[in-house]
């Protein structure tokens, strides 16, 4: 049976507000190829590689780009889900869920994710908000740390696209949420559910992605913000000093990066006859090739050969219903004074 057209069909009120959802990229397939094409937009971006053109631009293109794309692409085929990139699929399902979460609140909004370097790009997704007649945008990375190389970036994307665009939609930007109760909360929930079920390890290890500290000395609040947040993860965990450690992963090139290092600490650690370490990646929202191949392959073998005895990864937060939670309280406090029950066809522009 065909049912008939409701009476109400044309007069739904208009989606106006819009969430970006950030992430920071990831190859189309994980083939030498298309990692060629990630790896030469994400280390051209001034952001991320801070040396003069002139320097870095012969051996980006001159060695990295001809060396490095199948060496990422072997490691990306370890962890490619059937969906596509673990990444990739995260977010997406983040942003469906948010919606979600928000639509339980009350609020009509449209949710996008975007990734600054590949697809779906800032650009394009900005692009389709505009085409669905989105009139206010909130970009929300999913950095819970700001630093220039990532969030930064982000807001550069953003006015790019913006040169180029007449009309344009209001914009708010997140610029973090190291220490958003829920998102401690969230991260806290997540560790007490791995104790519950494997028990609890010597040390707890807080791994976060590295940046040069040189960007540290420059203002870059990265590192500061960082170990804030495993400060307030350990009060929640009620856990004392020498029971966790911070370390930063990750380190691209010959300069000095935060440290301690991570492989080399857990190395360290097991040989100090440390046997049980349970490692967590805080500054990811969602779980990716330097979490599921760096942490919980190569640094996981690091220390089982220095003889650990025991290696438990805690996976990033993911679609975890705390976190979720915890990205819609963010949202709906970034979205504040704006109206977000949609416009109806009368309040609609001409």
């Amino acid at each position: 049976m065909v049912s008939s057209p409701s009476p109400l069909s044309g007069t739904e009120p208009q989606i106006t507000t819009g969430i970006l959802l950030c992430n920071l990229g990831t190859p189309d397939a994980p083939t030498a190829a298309a990692t060629r094409r990630y790896l030469a937009e994400f280390l051209s971006d001034p952001r991320v590689v801070e040396i003069p053109p002139i320097v870095w631009k012969p051996l980006l293109h001159g060695v990295i780009l001809r060396t490095r794309p199948a060496k990422s692409a072997a490691k990306y085929q370890t962890v490619w889900m059937p969906e596509g990139s673990p990444l990739a699929v995260w977010t997406e399902k983040q942003a469906k869920l948010l919606r979600g979460w928000l639509g339980e609140a009350g609020h009509r909004v449209r949710v996008r994710p975007a990734m600054r370097y590949g697809n779906p790009s800032i650009a394009s997704q900005l692009d389709a908000f505009v085409a669905e007649g989105v009139s206010r945008v909130l970009v929300l990375p999913l950095y819970p740390q700001y630093s220039a190389t990532t969030t930064a970036s982000v807001v550069d994307a953003v006015g790019a696209w913006s040169r180029g665009v007449r009309a344009l939609p209001e914009l708010r930007f997140v610029n973090d949420y190291h220490r958003h109760p829920g998102y401690i909360a969230a991260l806290a929930a997540s560790v007490r559910k791995h104790w519950q079920q494997e028990g609890r390890a010597e040390k707890l290890v807080l791994s976060f992605h590295g940046i040069p500290q040189r960007n540290v000395r420059l203002g870059d609040p990265y590192e500061h913000q960082s170990r804030e947040t495993a400060t307030l993860l350990a009060a929640a965990l009620g856990l004392r000093e020498g029971e966790y450690m911070v370390t930063f992963q990750s380190r691209f090139g010959k300069a000095k990066w935060l440290e301690p290092y991570t492989e080399p600490s857990l190395i360290a650690l097991a040989q100090q006859g440390t046997r049980h370490v349970q490692v967590m990646c805080p500054g990811f929202a969602a779980d990716c090739l330097e979490t599921l191949e760096e942490i919980n392959q190569e640094v996981r073998e690091a220390f089982m050969h220095a003889g650990g005895e025991r290696f438990d990864y805690i996976p990033c937060l993911n679609d975890q219903p705390a976190w979720i939670t915890a990205l819609s309280e963010l949202a709906q406090q970034h979205l504040q004074g704006w109206s977000t029950q949609g416009a109806s066809p009368a309040q609609r522009p001409a």
